[in-house]
């Protein structure tokens, strides 16, 4: 998967899946595109990473594929600035596929659109489509306030806190804890529960291993609470939900490099003059080295065979000791 918020996106309206999708691509793009075309939205769309994962196809095939598929039109680099609700700004560059075939001017038309829309910053597979309609917000509504009573009620904590420190006495008798005594200790049993201890769990450290008289009950549960305190949970980190942004600015990539039409021409095909004359040589070499049409160089291959000289290890051994002499030396020893 690319960075969080970069990578493979959907350029949308698409047809159904079909096996005509890419018949007009060669038998090797073909391959390649439909691979693609099933990888997850927000893939990496690198050819290195894409030939990583690929079964059959080294780095070069898929560079050159990959420029062959955007020159069909169906994808296309995008490089877009974004002003996030706290102000904050900046740029992202997304790969847009399409598994239908579109053609320049279509593509041009979806770039100029995507300027002014509402995106997340934080764009994640799975997260709800923000650059759709939103749903109206729903006014709060306010709930009626509580009647009052004479009493005003306890917090429930401090509730529990009190009840678990005056029943003690019926756990063991020799903890009988005054009414002043369980409101001074009240605060340490809330500190207890508060950390995930239950008055079961406190009772039983208040309680365990009592000498046979206890003549400070109070001091003692003081001590108690204190010394046994348990530790604080740890605070789960939760990732920060994405923010609302908004596409300030649109420009068309490169496909193959990061070269942008601010500073050189993009063509229809969505590549650089440098990458097109590139990616014709490629295409020119392949072509003249090409022996039928299923023919696949072996340096496009992900992992090509190397080609290994059978030896006879035992021979040219013996030819190596005989060139230096070795042989003739044993000879005269014996």
């Amino acid at each position: 998967m690319a960075k969080t918020g970069y990578g493979k996106r959907p350029a949308g309206d698409e047809d159904p899946h079909a096996d005509p999708d890419f018949a007009h691509l060669s038998p090797r793009d073909r391959e390649i595109a439909v691979f693609v075309d099933h990888l997850e939205e927000g893939h990496a769309m690198g050819y290195k990473a894409i030939a990583s994962v690929h079964p059959r196809y080294g780095q070069q095939a898929v560079r050159t594929s990959l420029r062959s598929i955007s020159d069909a039109g169906h994808s296309r680099q995008i490089r877009e600035h974004i002003t996030v609700e706290d102000n904050s700004m900046r740029w992202v560059t997304r790969t847009y596929w399409s598994r239908t075939r579109r053609s320049p001017e279509w593509w041009a038309e979806f770039a100029r659109e995507r300027k002014g829309r509402i995106v997340t910053d934080d764009y994640r597979p799975g997260l709800a489509r923000t650059d759709e309609p939103e749903a109206p917000i729903e006014e709060p509504t306010e709930e009626p306030a509580p009647q009052e009573t004479g009493e005003q009620p306890e917090p429930e904590p401090e509730r529990t806190a009190y009840r678990t420190l005056a029943q003690l006495r019926d756990a063991d008798p020799r903890m009988p804890l005054s009414d002043s005594d369980c409101r001074s200790l009240e605060t340490l049993v809330g500190e207890w529960l508060s950390r995930g201890s239950t008055p079961g769990d406190i009772t039983k450290a208040l309680t365990d291993g009592l000498p046979p008289a206890v003549t400070n009950p109070g001091g003692l549960a003081r001590r108690r609470l204190e010394d046994k305190m348990p530790p604080k949970k740890a605070k789960i980190r939760q990732k920060a939900a994405p923010r609302r942004a908004r596409v300030d600015r649109v420009i068309m990539c490169c496909i193959s490099c990061d070269a942008d039409e601010l500073t050189t021409k993009i063509d229809g095909g969505g590549m650089c003059p440098d990458c097109r004359a590139e990616y014709e040589a490629d295409l020119a070499a392949e072509a003249a080295g090409q022996l039928d049409a299923g023919y696949v160089p072996a340096t496009f291959l992900a992992d090509p065979d190397p080609v290994y000289e059978v030896v006879d290890v035992a021979r040219r051994a013996a030819e190596v000791r005989a060139a230096g002499g070795l042989r003739a030396k044993a000879e005269r020893a014996l």
